[in-house]
């Protein structure tokens, strides 16, 4: 297994890097033990091995209570921080496989921990799960369908996911890189929302946060322009983008983190308009 699979993969066992004193009294990992820089440049060599094709990705380690069935990854928290979207998500969509995607590989451990904690607490009946879980989840404990990975999602995420793959995609308090010269490394522009539509699915949603207003404009302004995507009003949302908007405002770290500090945030939904036809 390689070193990228090593630090990335989940198993049921607590990881190496884990031990007694970094966890909780509920075998949750402890965020201080994670120490990382707030961001990390996407240009950089981060020294990650990456799929050529999303084929060869073996997804068993990530979700081994799916390995059985065909089911694919269909949302991804693109940034995912300290993974509050995800964990939120897991349990109010259980047939659907959410995964993080975050590039600071200290930030990786601690969402990995913390999943690999809540699945053993959800097995033993210490946290509240939902009562009744879909038939195909049935034999599944709840957090199963949740996972994170090391990437850099501005280089590499159609190796990871084919085309029309994804029905939701996520960019929650992406770094604003302030500088003009350092406004190639946003999260969105023109060529990576080409990107971002390839891999959603015809309909799919994009989610979008800041508590900066002027990334807020830059992100409205490419999206707008992009020739795949319109904004969704609020009236036309559908019940489960109502659901996972509700996460998207209330359940990350640092949404909860703008909120105790008296900041506001602006946020914005869109929809992967279909290719027009040939």
């Amino acid at each position: 297994m390689s070193e990228f699979n090593k630090s990335c993969d989940i198993s049921n066992n607590s990881s190496k890097s884990s031990n007694k004193s970094s966890l909780n009294i509920h075998g949750l990992p402890k965020k201080k033990f994670y120490r990382q820089r707030a961001h990390a440049n996407p240009f950089s060599d981060h020294h990650l091995q990456v799929p050529l094709h999303p084929l060869h990705k073996d997804w068993s380690t990530h979700f081994p209570a799916f390995s059985d069935s065909n089911a694919r990854v269909e949302m991804a928290d693109v940034g995912c921080g300290f993974g509050g979207l995800i964990i939120s998500l897991a349990p109010k969509f259980p047939n659907s496989l959410i995964l993080g995607m975050e590039i600071r590989p200290q930030v990786t451990q601690y969402v990995s921990d913390r999943i690999v904690g809540l699945r053993n607490l959800a097995k033993t009946g210490q946290i509240d799960v939902p009562d009744k879980l879909p038939d195909q989840q049935q034999g599944r404990g709840a957090y199963e369908n949740a996972s994170v990975i090391r990437a850099n999602a501005m280089k590499f995420l159609p190796n990871f996911f084919q085309k029309a793959q994804l029905k939701k995609i996520f960019f929650l308090f992406p770094d604003p890189h302030f500088k003009a010269r350092k406004h190639k490394a946003r999260i969105i522009t023109q060529t990576l929302l080409s990107e971002y539509a390839y891999v959603l699915a015809p309909n799919a949603t994009l989610f979008q946060i800041t508590d900066v207003p002027d990334l807020f404009n830059w992100m409205q302004m490419h999206l707008e322009k992009h020739p795949l995507f319109e904004q969704i009003p609020d009236e036309e949302l559908t019940t489960e983008d109502q659901t996972a908007l509700s996460c998207v405002k209330s359940e990350t770290e640092e949404g909860k983190k703008v909120t105790r500090n008296g900041g506001g945030r602006q946020w914005a939904t869109w929809r992967r308009i279909p290719d027009p036809p040939l």
